[in-house]
């Protein structure tokens, strides 16, 4: 069965993550995988290694991480689920490629503190695992709870290639959430109208047919502003950002506009890769 990767270090905002992906696996009909990463140096005190200390002390963390996952199974909302567990030594990039290289993974969830800044050891690494891992990642801030009608809004400057994963997770996406409707959002200071027009032609062609699409263009020179300002004017639920890799040169979507929406948005973010 396909997965839903939830990255977990025991925090609040872990907890409202994993809650979020516990009802999106229900429709989507897979299964969650709890996933803590113990830092290489954690539980060694003063540089003293101790064989049989450490052991006992990543035993421990194994059998809290699988508590904290049985929790989330125990409520009668998320009867049929199948949640299961992964603790393992490294760091969190490391332990999340090394499951992803091996199973079908189709989601990453990662939970973040939203407004009030990335923290913590999951909110820390989310813009680092968004750059390096090239899978469908969805950042949920701590504010964010699931929603009963989202308005999901794809954010791009027309150059998107996504990859065949990447567009199956979007069109997911809008399946689990039954959207019939997405919104486009163009952010720049000036508008071609030759690229704008092939631009919605290849959106057509990546979004599911039965869904509605509304394009809407913003003149801003910030474009983590007009991003922000147009996800709060429309109610935008989940936003769709697209992360380029092969180009330094793309203005939209650089590593710093990526980390100043997520930094700042109370939305869940989907983050997509080409």
């Amino acid at each position: 069965m396909k997965q839903i990767l939830v990255a977990t270090d025991f925090s609040n905002s872990a907890s409202n993550a994993m809650a979020y992906a516990m009802t999106l696996a229900k429709i989507l009909q897979m299964e969650i995988v709890a996933i803590h990463a113990i830092h290489p140096t954690e539980g060694i005190n003063n540089s003293t290694y101790n064989a049989i200390f450490i052991e006992d002390y990543y035993q421990n963390k194994r059998d809290a991480l699988k508590e904290w996952a049985a929790a989330f199974s125990k409520d009668k909302a998320n009867a049929g689920v199948k949640v299961s567990s992964i603790c393992d030594v490294g760091f969190l990039k490391t332990v999340i490629g090394k499951h992803v290289k091996n199973n079908a993974v189709e989601l990453l969830v990662m939970g973040i503190t939203g407004s009030t800044g990335i923290s913590g050891i999951v909110g820390s690494n989310a813009s680092m695992i968004v750059t390096k891992l090239k899978i469908p990642t969805l950042i949920i801030p701590l504010e964010s709870i699931f929603p009963t009608e989202p308005l999901i809004t794809l954010a791009t400057d027309y150059e998107t290639r996504l990859s065949p994963k990447d567009i199956n997770a979007l069109n997911e996406m809008i399946k689990g959430f039954n959207s019939k409707k997405i919104q486009v959002v163009y952010v720049a200071e000036k508008s071609d109208q030759a690229h704008i027009k092939t631009g919605e032609r290849r959106i057509r062609k990546l979004i599911d047919q039965n869904t509605d699409i509304d394009f809407n263009y913003i003149s801003d020179s910030s474009a983590s502003h007009g991003i922000m300002e147009f996800i709060t004017e429309s109610h935008t639920d989940i936003l769709c950002l697209v992360k380029h890799h092969h180009n330094i040169l793309y203005r939209l979507f650089t590593r710093s506009t990526v980390n100043q929406v997520m930094n700042k948005s109370v939305k869940a973010i989907l983050v997509l890769h080409e």
